[in-house]
């Protein structure tokens, strides 16, 4: 039943984005909020399949912790699901992404119109110059940059590898830090295209403050964000 359900899910996914990339892609040609809604829209839209088909529930914990106008956002990334759900419970997302998701139909075309952030991995630290720019230029006009520390999706209790990007844009945007734990990878696996039912928890733990040494924060981020995710795991796990 597991395998079948997620079929049919997979397919609501993707022709999810057919519909909406035809559909609403007027909105292409309109002002920013107008973007960023069908984004929303589509993403609380794939979030009801997720739940009503493949019997996976995404729940949001500590919202009184969710920030509020500009923000700088660092959260676990364990699948796919991680690039999708934030559209439904923040106000102006503006992830940092690799580049080659922005060829990407519908997804693409929208992260494009709402100013993303592509990076390209292969570029070093001309690519992280160019990140600290957008990102300094996104986070002027109000927007909450999400980054995932690792830079890629990491299987369930893989050692944890947090790249010096996190860090360049704490110290640029002279910020607070907002982690995010999740168990994501429980239920959305990292590769495959089985989802198991269960609830998917995102939790946003209380910010980092601005201002500490680069080796002091990234001590404190790491440590928030694998204790907190390590505990919304299943106890076997």
């Amino acid at each position: 039943m597991t395998t079948l359900r997620s079929l049919i899910f997979v397919i609501w996914l993707y022709l999810s984005m057919v519909i909406f990339a035809v559909g609403l892609s007027p909105a292409l040609l309109m002002p920013h909020r107008v973007a960023v809604g069908v984004i929303k829209l589509w993403s609380k839209f794939v979030l009801f399949g997720l739940r009503w088909i493949a019997g996976v529930k995404v729940e949001v914990r500590g919202l009184e912790h969710r920030p509020v106008g500009p923000a700088l956002i660092a959260a676990k990334h364990q699948g796919m699901l991680d690039v999708i759900a934030p559209f439904a419970f923040l106000d102006d997302a503006c992830f940092i992404m690799k580049k080659e998701l922005m060829v990407l139909p519908f997804f693409g075309w929208f992260a494009w119109k709402t100013k993303m952030i592509a990076v390209d991995r292969s570029a070093h630290s001309k690519a992280l110059k160019d990140m600290v720019r957008q990102a300094r230029a996104r986070h002027a006009e109000g927007r909450q940059i999400l980054i995932f520390p690792e830079g890629t999706r990491g299987e369930i209790g893989a050692a944890p590898d947090y790249k010096p990007g996190i860090a360049a844009l704490y110290r640029d945007l002279d910020s607070p830090c907002w982690p995010v734990a999740t168990n994501s990878g429980v239920h959305w696996p990292a590769h495959g295209f089985k989802r198991y039912p269960g609830t998917i928890v995102f939790e946003f733990l209380p910010p980092i403050p601005a201002g500490l040494k680069r080796a002091e924060f990234m001590a404190e981020l790491e440590n928030r964000i694998e204790t907190a995710s390590s505990a919304l795991l299943p106890p076997k796990i």
